[in-house]
């Protein structure tokens, strides 16, 4: 008699907020651009930041060098001793904001941590003004499940070599009522995500921060319904999860997530 192979193990994901997320597979927990910050510079946070992100992180992963990606007083409220995956060029900032161990990665690069691989991915992000130079990444975390984090960027040629991914989390705006160049917008998303083959995609960047001058608006709700509208057209085959601000939700690893 055969027995029926176990259930597979809940991945779990907590959109903190913008473009923190808290990705839980395999037993390692990683944070992905740090902002833990009711202000940062001209912006400011439409509700507080969730209490529930966790004490223990293994590694933060930084995808590029804008200052609402790399928040250095973000970065200095986190455990000195957790290990920061981020693009060439960003130590120096790094250590300023306390952290003793950097891995400085360039497309192409893979870093162990625990039971998964993070592999730096390309990305498409124009906009000099507050982007320490520095490369720009994405990055596929691969273990019993793999998990696309995007960063910031726009569509660029070889995204579907990264297809098939179990779990795309990816940006669908910004935080102002429009978003310039190497950014993608609910359609454009919509179409990451079908060259991804992601089995459910979550939307991250958008909803979280707003210019201190302005009022809140349509654009911190309707971009996420924009989305699944566009994904049910040019992706059917994935399921669109829209996540709530601090919200934590668990899907099964691996293609299972179908």
């Amino acid at each position: 008699m055969t027995s029926s192979p176990p259930d597979p193990s809940p991945l779990s994901l907590t959109w903190v907020g913008h473009s923190t997320v808290v990705v839980d597979l395999d037993g390692v927990r990683l944070l992905t651009d740090p902002l833990l910050r009711s202000r940062v510079a001209h912006l400011r946070r439409v509700q507080p930041v969730s209490k529930d992100v966790p004490d223990r992180i293994d590694a933060v992963l930084i995808s590029h060098g804008h200052y609402d990606h790399l928040d250095v007083a973000s970065l200095r409220k986190l455990d000195a001793s957790i290990p920061v995956v981020a693009p060439r060029g960003l130590a120096s900032v790094l250590r300023r904001a306390g952290r003793t161990e950097i891995v400085e990665a360039e497309v192409g690069d893979e870093a162990a941590v625990g039971d998964v691989v993070v592999h730096a991915t390309p990305a498409e992000h124009s906009g000099e003004a507050g982007l320490r130079r520095s490369e720009v990444l994405g990055f596929v975390i691969r273990g019993s499940s793999s998990v696309y984090f995007a960063g910031d960027t726009d569509l660029f040629e070889g995204m579907g070599a990264l297809a098939p991914v179990d779990l795309a989390l990816v940006p669908i705006w910004g935080w102002g009522p429009a978003i310039g160049p190497g950014h993608l917008d609910p359609q454009r998303a919509a179409e990451a995500v079908a060259l991804l083959g992601a089995s459910i995609a979550v939307p991250i960047h958008w909803g979280t921060y707003l210019p201190l001058h302005q009022r809140a608006g349509a654009f911190l709700t309707e971009p996420p319904l924009e989305f699944v509208r566009a994904a049910a057209q040019v992706a059917p085959d994935t399921r669109v999860e829209i996540v709530a601000l601090g919200e934590t939700i668990e899907l099964p690893t691996g293609r299972a997530v179908q």
